[in-house]
């Protein structure tokens, strides 16, 4: 049985390696879990739509008990989408971490944008340098 199989060092990480290893192993052909093997982008799609739908809602009720579970949920989607791609050899998560990152500084947001010295007073001004 796969949970088993899992090592203690794997189930007592905090780490998202450990994120990463788990799916790995649930998606191993060999000895894997059978629903997790199946599952196509489209399959779990759906899943991925709920649990954003999710964050939403604790965010809405102000439940940061439960934003926590739901944004790691989210995660877990994320996790599971990057590794059905890595399984195709078409990117994998650290492909999607630089992606993300490269969206934020390039071209460079407002904050990143000023000059040396200066900084970003509020939001609106940052809202404002992002129009101009």
């Amino acid at each position: 049985m796969l949970g088993n199989q899992l090592s203690r060092e794997i189930m007592n990480s905090h780490k998202i390696e450990g994120l990463l290893e788990i799916m790995a192993r649930l998606r191993d052909r060999d000895g894997g879990c059978p629903w997790d093997i199946e599952q196509t982008f489209a399959s779990i799609a759906p899943y991925t739509i709920e649990e954003a739908y999710e964050v939403a809602e604790a965010i809405e009720q102000g439940d940061l008990e439960a934003l926590k579970d739901e944004l790691g949920d989210l995660l877990l989607q994320v996790v599971f989408h990057a590794r059905m791609a890595e399984e195709q050899k078409s990117f994998d998560f650290d492909d999607v971490i630089a992606a993300i990152s490269h969206k934020m500084i390039s071209p460079p947001s407002p904050c990143f944008r000023r000059r040396a010295g200066t900084r970003c007073r509020d939001a609106d001004g940052v809202l404002g340098d992002a129009e101009s």
